[in-house]
């Protein structure tokens, strides 16, 4: 199969960022998550980074033509595909990244979009928690600690977050919604979107997304 650039979108608890990684490493690809790319180039303090770190000190969202300079400045360094995870969002900012890829004689060549029900995305994240100590992340349903509610690297109690607990789910996901169907038909309308029915074990969901890949390059 050929160089492919792609964009995964999924609702919150999805497990996009998880299939990102996994496909990318099964097809030779890099991932690249927007939002660690902007934790790294706060690190690196670069003049990029420092721009966006006033942003997020404030609490507000980095500016879109900051996340694409620095998308840009990391596309110029790679010589394999991408797949871009966290980014776009809406559909002004799905405008932006093909002019700034159009300029750089890049296309994409699919918009893998993980599609879960609201109710299942509910019961996910509502199972989820975290470890405050070292930072370890479990699902009650899924992945599980040895010891009910205790970490199994450090021994801490896990704690739920406030972004896990239903009501607050269900003001993300509505958010979401109405985000991203529009994003969805502008890539419907482009022929380069791939519907993968995220319901199943992670395993399941990679062999469709792959099995989707492979159709599309023949």
């Amino acid at each position: 199969m050929t160089q492919l650039n792609l964009v995964f979108l999924g609702p919150p608890g999805a497990g996009k960022g998880t299939q990102a990684q996994k496909i990318s490493k099964k097809f030779g690809l890099r991932w690249i998550s927007t939002g660690d790319m902007l934790r790294q180039a706060i690190k690196d303090k670069t003049e990029l980074g420092k721009q966006a770190e006033k942003y997020m000190k404030r609490g507000e969202l980095v500016p879109d033509e900051i996340v694409l300079g620095l998308l840009e400045q990391l596309l110029s360094t790679l010589n394999t595909g991408f797949i871009l995870d966290g980014f776009p969002r809406t559909v002004p900012q799905a405008e932006k990244l093909d002019r700034m890829l159009e300029a750089k004689s890049l296309t994409l060549d699919g918009v893998v979009f993980i599609d879960v029900p609201d109710e299942e995305i509910i019961k996910r994240l509502s199972a989820r928690r975290i470890c405050p100590n070292c930072g370890a992340v479990y699902n009650m349903i899924y992945n599980p600690p040895k010891k009910d509610e205790i970490c199994d690297i450090c021994g801490t109690p896990l704690v739920k977050r406030d972004d896990d607990r239903p009501e607050t789910i269900k003001k993300r996901l509505k958010v979401y919604r109405n985000q991203t169907a529009p994003l969805l038909d502008y890539y419907k309308t482009k022929g380069i979107l791939i519907k993968i029915d995220g319901i199943g074990t992670p395993d399941q969901i990679t062999e469709r997304i792959e099995k989707a890949l492979l159709d599309m390059g023949k």
